[in-house]
This record gives structure tokens, C-alpha cells and sequence, in this order.
């Protein structure tokens, strides 16, 4: 059995994404009925951030502090994703080598990489699932 080589060989192709005016709220409730940790942001079809699970703990604000429920609510509610998302993230090709992909990955702590063509449209979403899903094909052969 030949091994994958190539990011278009592993990465999640069926991504769910999120408008880059969208509110923080909408992006909450999509990470939670994808089960996703990413969503790619997009303005136009193109790829302007990312966003992670960990991004929208760091906007909430501290349950310990003095701010009401509707409070809370109300930031979920007018803050747009743009305003919390990573600008800008860096990249991987499709036909990036994943070797070279867990590398950027690797050394930036990047829980997913952003897959994009070459003409800067989404193509995919490389992830550690995906990663721990090829180790497991090494592993098990």
C-alpha cells in the first residue's frame, strides 16, 4: 500500500466555513454542531482567516468578571468574526508535501492548516485528526 504523500491526499476537502462579517454567536454555534476546532473565514470565496475554538475563549469575556448574562450575550451577538479571527494565516498547497505541511505545523503549534490553490481559493482544511489519521494507516500496516 503506498502512502500518501501529498496534503490533497489527506486533507478535509468538505469544510465548513464562515463569512468573515459574521457574528461571533454564528461561529459558536457553528463550531459546535460541526464538532470542528477551525473555521476557515472567507470574504468572496477567498480565504481572509481562520478561526479556532481557542480564538472565541480568548474574546469571551471572564466568567469571574462583573458582566451580566445579557451582557455576555450582547458580545457573542455585535462582535464579528473578523474582529477575533487569525488574519492572514498561513498556508499550505495541495500539492505541498504533508512532510512539509507537519512542519509549519510542528514549529508554529498550528492545531490546522488552511489548504488553498493557487488561484487563493479554499481548497481544504489539513488538521491533527487528519495528521493522527495517517499515522494511524502507518501505524496499523
Amino acid at each position: 500500500m503506498a502512502l500518501p504523500k501529498l496534503v490533497r491526499d489527506i486533507m478535509t476537502s468538505n469544510i465548513t466555513t464562515i463569512e468573515q462579517d459574521a457574528k461571533l454567536l454564528d461561529a459558536v454555534l457553528m463550531l459546535r454542531s460541526s464538532g470542528f476546532r477551525h473555521l476557515p473565514v472567507v470574504h468572496d470565496g477567498k480565504l481572509v482567516g481562520l478561526l479556532s475554538d481557542r480564538d472565541v475563549q480568548r474574546a469571551a469575556p471572564s466568567m469571574f468578571g462583573e458582566v451580566t448574562p445579557e451582557e455576555y450575550n450582547r458580545i457573542f451577538e455585535t462582535t464579528p468574526v473578523s474582529r477575533v479571527m487569525i488574519k492572514e494565516p498561513q498556508t499550505a498547497t495541495p500539492d505541498m508535501p504533508i512532510s512539509e505541511a507537519v512542519g509549519i505545523m510542528h514549529q508554529n503549534k498550528y492545531g490546522a492548516l488552511p489548504v488553498v490553490d493557487s488561484g487563493g481559493k479554499l481548497a481544504g482544511i489539513l488538521t491533527t485528526t487528519d495528521l493522527l489519521g495517517l499515522l494511524n494507516r502507518v501505524l496499523s500496516s
